[in-house]
């Protein structure tokens, strides 16, 4: 039984193509439980799949032309297989990517008609992208009979997204959205890729996503700062990665630079943090995360330097309004935060940081509760 957001992408599929599609493919956006910047340090992450997710319905053509049609923009995108080449512009970009990245890959990949929908909200660090590529790439394996395993699935993913889109993102964003399941988090090992499943549920616990709705201004530059920072640490210190680093103190009094200290502190603390949270979690004991989250937040907002005014607003609310624990989640400056909430109070503590913005002059935030669900998926 196919939910209503579903059934809409159905009935435009068949208003558009006068046929039934060959079948309905979904996959979910992401929040970031904990592990942030960890990624491309050789780190720990550990993701959740959100139920809001890409649908995609489709069928087969006889042919080497992709026809795909977005009913929450109303805009429909042609492309040949001639058109297959990196740096193509638009939102098309992402569903072309997955196209060139299977056939890189040596898949024969025919002409498909799609119609897709999506209710992952869009530029809020919640990863609608990487949601669009596994929804289109699961879609694409199964119309074409490929035998290929989820965590190649979510490398194929990033592939399209680094090489044909150009966005030089890790590899956490496909595989929360391919490998998770419901009622788990997903500690994921960003340099050997192993994978855990970690129970997420509570009945007395719940999780609020909060969408600041502030502007992501000068991400760019500053994260490719972060990065370049981490980087030039982990020479200076002798280590691979920051993952590395074994001895904290040892490693900040062998630097002779404050800035970069205080990255290495956020890092290494972080991946700790991830374990803890791996540990809490598998013991139990959710409520316990609470001051994991609270110090991940401080981390990132006094060494790491990547929160901003109305994040930082919204966590000390959260947590001034009853959460155990809260803190931004995703790349910084600006997107969402997450906190830990008593069930059934996420409206309570959401009017009580849209108060605070209120006041402060800031735009309304939006809020939902963070259900840890399903990844990539057949639903028909």
């Amino acid at each position: 039984m196919l939910e209503q957001r579903d059934e809409a992408v159905v009935n435009a599929f068949r208003t558009g193509y006068s046929a039934e599609p060959a079948g309905v493919w979904a996959a979910p956006g992401r929040v970031n439980l904990i592990g942030e910047h960890t990624d491309y340090n050789d780190g720990y992450v550990m993701p959740f799949a959100l139920k809001q997710h890409v649908t995609i319905a489709a069928r087969p053509r006889h042919d080497d032309t992709w026809s795909v049609t977005s009913i929450n923009t109303g805009d429909t995108a042609v492309f040949e297989a001639d058109d297959l080449r990196p740096g193509m512009k638009g939102w098309q970009a992402y569903l072309a990517g997955v196209v060139w990245a299977l056939r890189e890959a040596g898949h024969r990949v025919t002409g498909t008609d799609l119609t897709l929908g999506s209710d992952v909200p869009l530029g809020s660090g919640l990863s609608s992208s990487a949601a669009l590529e596994c929804a289109m790439l699961t879609a694409l394996a199964d119309l074409n009979d490929l035998e290929i395993e989820p965590l190649q699935r979510a490398i194929l993913a990033r592939k399209a997204e680094n090489e044909f889109v150009g966005a030089p993102t890790g590899l956490m964003d496909q595989a929360a959205s391919t490998l998770c399941v419901a009622d788990h988090a997903l500690f994921f090992d960003c340099r050997d890729h192993a994978v855990r499943q970690v129970p997420l549920a509570d009945p007395s616990l719940e999780i609020l996503v909060l969408n600041t709705n502030t502007p992501h201004a000068h991400v760019d530059g500053e994260y490719a700062e972060r990065r370049a920072s981490c980087e030039q640490a982990a020479q200076q210190l002798g280590v691979p990665a920051l993952r590395d680093v074994t001895d904290l103190d040892d490693a900040l009094s062998r630097l002779d630079d404050d800035l970069l200290r205080r990255r290495v502190r956020h890092v290494v603390t972080e991946d700790a943090r991830v374990l803890e949270a791996v540990a809490v979690l598998e013991q139990g004991r959710l409520a316990d995360l609470g001051p994991i989250l609270d110090a991940g937040h401080v981390s990132m907002r006094d060494d790491f330097e990547i929160t901003v005014p109305t994040v930082d607003l919204a966590v000390e609310t959260a947590r001034k309004a009853g959460a155990l624990g809260a803190r931004m989640t995703g790349g910084g400056f600006g997107g969402c935060i997450i906190a830990l909430v008593p069930a059934g109070a996420s409206d309570a503590v959401a009017e009580q940081v849209g108060a605070a913005f209120a006041d402060a002059g800031y735009a309304a935030p939006d809020h939902f509760v963070g259900v840890p669900s399903a990844g990539a998926r057949r639903l028909t």
